[in-house]
């Protein structure tokens, strides 16, 4: 890629306090009887209490008190490379991402100390970061404490296997601090010699659906969860990061052989959904990342109302594709067609995230990305990060 008081006790300090306020309101009373006030009371009607706000309230708020470049930088999750903790809070205070999104070479030798470094950049942040990571267990595992059974152990297995080993993976995960796991493969293939092989939770539509559902399940209260890689890896040949995948299967064959686990997933709970760089030519000749078509069957026949991210953009520099060439317009089209956060990996570099924030201000300005698309995105993205408060 470019997560007592004593009841004794009280009920005497109550009964004090009782008798403290009646005798108040005796005394009152006679005071104000032998006043011999001729006013007339007060007809001043009673206000209610007041509600406090939604959380969403609270979300368009903050988005609207942003400017537009604050706005567009919130919509990245971006990555700095190395350890120097001070290092990556000072590209925090500057470029001001939604989140941060961890790597192998982010991980300090003693993972203990990952905590505080959390800590330091969320100071510098204006508003808590998502801090994800892919901690798929297994063949993706970014933590070298992360022992816990994964896809080779798991598939096709038992749910309550899967239920543990991510109720554990998420409990490591939320110890350190980091909030969000891109940990949850819902692609689905019963081919060994696949690409993705290794690390899909099922060989069945069935199957997969099961452990995905498990697994979020496991995560839930510890991270949120995201589901990858939509719409399916599992039916596009190839690796996804030299090369755009791509099927030439029917909606249809797709609704029964790859929707299945996304649709558990959803349906227990994942907060995100991961779109990917797969192409699949009946439905869009645009990988999916940047397919209106595919937001939409995403949105509207999955049902998932919450925060779609997308898979590096970088990937898409590295796929050949002289179309994909230009990053910060692949993140410009990506928003376009619906996707809330834009994830990018490599290079991560303070001017490659400014050439970011300013193309997809721009962008807004310009039309390229609706304004209600873009305010959407950004409050839905505002609501998780206060959910962090």
């Amino acid at each position: 890629m470019w997560e007592h008081l004593d009841s004794v006790g009280a009920m005497r300090g109550i009964r004090r306090f009782a008798g403290l306020v009646a005798a108040t309101l005796i005394t009152c009373a006679v005071v104000a009887g032998c006043g011999g006030s001729s006013s007339s009371p007060s007809n001043s009607p009673t206000q209610p209490p007041s509600t406090p706000p939604t959380t969403t309230q609270l979300a368009q708020e903050r988005w609207e008190s942003m400017d537009i470049e604050e706005q567009a930088a919130s919509l990245l999750m971006l990555y700095y490379p190395g350890t120097d903790a001070g290092a990556t809070a000072e590209f925090v205070r500057e470029i001001q991402p939604g989140g941060l999104v961890l790597m192998g070479d982010n991980i300090p030798a003693d993972e203990a100390t990952l905590a505080d470094s959390i800590e330091s950049w969320n100071a510098e942040a204006a508003h808590p970061l998502l801090i994800g990571i892919d901690e798929e267990g297994g063949t993706v595992t970014r933590l070298p404490s992360d022992t816990f059974p994964a896809a080779p152990q798991l598939r096709d297995g038992a749910p309550a296997n899967t239920r543990a080993a991510f109720t554990d993976r998420g409990q490591l995960l939320h110890d350190l601090g980091i909030t969000v796991n891109f940990g949850v493969i819902a692609d689905v293939t019963d081919d060994p010699g696949s690409f993705i092989w290794p690390r899909v939770l099922g060989s069945t539509p069935e199957a997969a659906s099961e452990n995905v559902a498990a697994a979020v399940e496991g995560e839930g209260g510890s991270v949120s969860s995201t589901l990858k890689h939509f719409p399916g890896h599992g039916l596009a040949a190839g690796d996804s990061h030299i090369s755009i995948p791509t099927s030439d299967i029917a909606l249809d064959e797709w609704r029964e052989s790859a929707a299945p686990p996304f649709a558990a997933g959803i349906d227990a709970g994942a907060e995100f959904v991961m779109i990917g760089h797969l192409r699949f030519p009946e439905v869009s000749d645009q990988p999916a990342s940047l397919s209106p078509e595919w937001h939409k069957i995403l949105r509207d026949e999955l049902g998932f109302d919450g925060i779609v991210i997308t898979d590096s953009m970088s990937m898409l520099l590295d796929s050949g594709e002289p179309q994909y060439a230009d990053p910060v317009q692949n993140a410009v089209d990506s928003l376009a067609a619906g996707s809330t956060m834009v994830l990018m990996v490599a290079p991560g570099t303070t001017e490659n995230a400014h050439a970011l924030v300013d193309g997809i201000a721009s962008a807004v300005q310009s039309g390229e990305i609706d304004q209600d698309t873009f305010d959407s995105a950004g409050i839905l993205l505002m609501e998780q990060r206060l959910e962090l408060e």
